[in-house]
This record gives C-alpha cells, sequence and structure tokens, in this order.
C-alpha cells in the first residue's frame, strides 16, 4: 500500500497553507489557512473491509517550561511525546484519495464540528482541544484536521506523520469524541496493511 501527496514528498516541508500557524515578523507566528493536505493511496488490499487515517507529531515537548517564551530554547534532549492532529475512521475502501481542503479550510476558534463527513466517514478528536482547554476564547472540541503549529524556539524540526491504516472492521468500534489513541487501541489486531507519509515542519527561524 502506498500514501502520497502532491503538496509534498515523504520526509520533505510541509508548505505553510497546510499549518495551524505559519512565521510571522510580529508575534513569531500568526494564523495560517490551515488546509488539510491533498492525500491519495493505491494497493488497498482487497480483505480490507475500511480505512483508517490517522496524522500525528512525535515530536512534542513533553514538557511547557520553555515553550514559546522569549530568550529560551527549548532543548533538544527533552523528552518528545505524541500529538494528533488528525484521526479519520470508517473511510470506505473504494475512496483512493482525499482533496486540498476538503476537510479542513481555515481555524476554527473551538474546533470544527463531528459531524457533515460524507459516506459515514467519522472525525476524532485531535489533541488542540487539550491545549487549548484553557483558553476562554480557544477552548473547544477540535475534531478533525488542524495542521502544525510547533513550538517556534524549538531546537527540533517537527515530523507530521500521516499513517493510512487497511483494516478488516467495516465500522471502527469507537464512539463519541473519541481520540486518536483509542482509535489506535481499537484497530490492533485488525490492520492488514498500511502505509506512512512524513512532511516536516518548523517555526524557528534558526531551522528554515
Amino acid at each position: 500500500m502506498q500514501l502520497t501527496s502532491t503538496a509534498f514528498a515523504d520526509g520533505e516541508r510541509i508548505p505553510a497553507q497546510y499549518a495551524f500557524c505559519k512565521p510571522s515578523a510580529v508575534g513569531h507566528v500568526a494564523l495560517s489557512q490551515n488546509h488539510n493536505p491533498p492525500l491519495a493511496w493505491s494497493g488497498v488490499p482487497d480483505a480490507a473491509r475500511s480505512l483508517v487515517l490517522v496524522c500525528h507529531d512525535p515530536d512534542v515537548p513533553s514538557r511547557a517550561d520553555d515553550v514559546n517564551i522569549d530568550g529560551r530554547t527549548v532543548p533538544a534532549d527533552l523528552a518528545r511525546v505524541d500529538f494528533y492532529h488528525w484521526v479519520l475512521v470508517d473511510i470506505p475502501t473504494q475512496r483512493s484519495a482525499i482533496a486540498a481542503a476538503e476537510m479542513s479550510r481555515e481555524v476554527t476558534p473551538r474546533g470544527k464540528p463531528a459531524a457533515g463527513l460524507p459516506d459515514g466517514m467519522r472525525h476524532g478528536l485531535n489533541d488542540y482541544t487539550a491545549w487549548f482547554a484553557g483558553d476562554q476564547d480557544m477552548a473547544g472540541q477540535y475534531f478533525g484536521y488542524d495542521g502544525p503549529c510547533p513550538p517556534w524556539n524549538d531546537s527540533l524540526v517537527h515530523h507530521y506523520v500521516f499513517t493510512l491504516y487497511a483494516v478488516d472492521l467495516a465500522r471502527c468500534p469507537v464512539e463519541g469524541a473519541f481520540t486518536g489513541a483509542e482509535v489506535r487501541a481499537a484497530i490492533a489486531g485488525h490492520v492488514i496493511a498500511q502505509a506512512t507519509l512524513t512532511g516536516l515542519y518548523t517555526l524557528n527561524p534558526a531551522l528554515r
């Protein structure tokens, strides 16, 4: 199975239009277009009954002590954790692509709703839900795709791993406001094939 994008090649930089934030001369960063990137896939096994798409960043700082603070840098040797940017389940096996901006066209304060997807597909929560939990202007449930916004003072370039799973489940056994971790647990033992595509993104001017 193969997963590709016309927006970026595997291991290359993700263009800013597919990010939550972009570099800015004022205030370090500004909101970007936040379009979901175009994705296409091939080679889905005949035995697959549905597809699952997950995008996560494994390079997120495990502590926020230095994050986005002038005069400080997030050290490269700090322990890192996963941050989920997109969780989509019950993708029909006859579908072979997602168009650019098909599922996200802008930053939506308080998050995009879960409903409204075609063909029975369902969006899970991304981790901006927890990130903005204490922000009175942004707090809410963030379903679907919200793109990269790594710390502008991080010493690491972040990796955004898009993984497409072909599973033997007609419907992923998760309900309501489910998370990426819950989906991964639910499909364990049911994955027939998988493909990955990794894009890079940084807001640190020293690394761009």
